[in-house]
């Protein structure tokens, strides 16, 4: 089912960075709303959510004039100190009506006019390699972070079956690789995954940065056990995999084939540096 798309004049577009996102001086939401509805989102328990008249994913506000708002913050923010940007916090800055919508791309252009110290980027769209242009821009002063939750389709359309396809993005960790685009694999939220997992990872990335419901939904798992998630691991067969330990086994599979240096946990892999 396609999103309703709804359009919104935004009177601020940077935002302080607070709570996970203390490492940064601001975050960055071209979007509101994600039309990748996942089941596990943190952000459905927010009030951008709960005081939503429609179900979280089935609708997108598509932030009008962000590029000219943005034109006119970010050289403000500069003149005040250094510049470090989240992109993004509360939605997928790659939503699908980007393609045509072309908001996360305008905003890039601005950033090229006026560079942050340090951009991260946060996706699990496969559209981010059309951008690879602006990103190679920034040289070191981007990171490109995907979201790979698990290598198992099956996992993957049981828990968000309207995000891209896992093979998609693996394509695209390779295509950010070859460009020289820097970039992460991000395991969040963690999700049952085979053994292989670890060595399909290892040729496309040099970091990864593992993250779970009960390390980084900001509230030590409590948003997360609202939505009811555990009772889709047990439906599943896989409850062993709903708790706080379970990321030592993807952990201890990734340290097999990546330095340690290399892995990050939590908040630590999402950090300017």
């Amino acid at each position: 089912m396609k999103p309703e798309i709804f359009y919104k004049h935004p009177k601020t577009l940077l935002n302080k960075g607070t709570g996970f996102l203390t490492d940064y001086t601001h975050s960055l939401n071209p979007y509101t709303g994600c039309s990748f509805g996942c089941s596990y989102c943190y952000v459905r328990q927010m009030p951008v959510s709960l005081f939503h008249e429609k179900e979280w994913g089935t609708w997108v506000h598509i932030k009008e004039g962000a590029a000219s708002l943005l034109r006119k913050e970010l050289p403000r923010a500069k003149a005040k100190g250094k510049v470090t940007i989240f992109m993004s916090s509360s939605t997928d800055p790659y939503q699908p009506i980007e393609f045509s919508a072309n908001v996360t791309r305008s905003l890039l252009e601005v950033m090229i006019e006026h560079p942050p110290d340090f951009l991260f980027v946060q996706t699990r769209s496969p559209l981010v390699r059309r951008d690879i242009d602006l990103l190679l821009l920034m040289k070191d002063r981007v990171r490109v972070s995907m979201t790979v939750e698990t290598d198992l389709e099956d996992i993957r359309k049981a828990f968000t079956p309207d995000a891209p396809p896992l093979s998609a993005r693996f394509k695209t960790l390779e295509l950010l690789a070859e460009a020289g685009v820097p970039t992460q694999a991000t395991i969040a939220p963690l999700l049952p995954s085979s053994e292989q997992f670890a060595h399909k990872l290892r040729p496309l990335v040099q970091r990864v940065c593992i993250d779970d419901y009960f390390m980084g939904d900001g509230s030590g798992g409590k948003r997360t056990k609202k939505l009811g998630i555990s009772s889709l691991y047990e439906k599943l067969g896989l409850r062993e995999w709903y708790d706080p330990a379970a990321y030592r086994i993807v952990y201890d599979r990734l340290k097999s084939v990546f330095p340690e240096e290399q892995l990050f946990l939590s908040q630590e892999g999402f950090t300017p540096s």
